[in-house]
């Protein structure tokens, strides 16, 4: 495997500037292909009906009736006869 990063690198130092540019944007993508996904999604083109448009509303309405905030989860969990100890956080994976 070093051969072949050695290679490659080897190929990227003989590249032009406007190329490297171009094989920088590539290996962004391959490394975090999240914002390219994002950025070639298809547009939503499904309509809004009027009851998305109502249900919005109530929401907006809700939510300035309550200074803009939600539920805590506590009380979402306890809904379910749950507290959060049932859910360890594990911080192993996170960054």
């Amino acid at each position: 495997m070093s051969d072949t990063r050695q290679h490659t690198h080897e190929l990227v130092d003989r590249l032009p500037f406007t190329q490297l540019v171009a094989v920088a944007g590539l290996l962004e993508a391959m490394l975090n292909p999240l914002p390219r996904a994002i950025t070639n999604a298809p547009v939503d083109d499904e309509p809004v009906t009027g009851e998305d448009q109502h249900r919005l509303r109530e929401g907006q309405t809700w939510f300035e009736e309550r200074d803009g905030k939600g539920i805590p989860m506590e009380e979402v969990i306890a809904g379910f006869g749950l507290k959060l100890e049932d859910f360890p956080v594990s911080t192993e994976n996170a960054k």
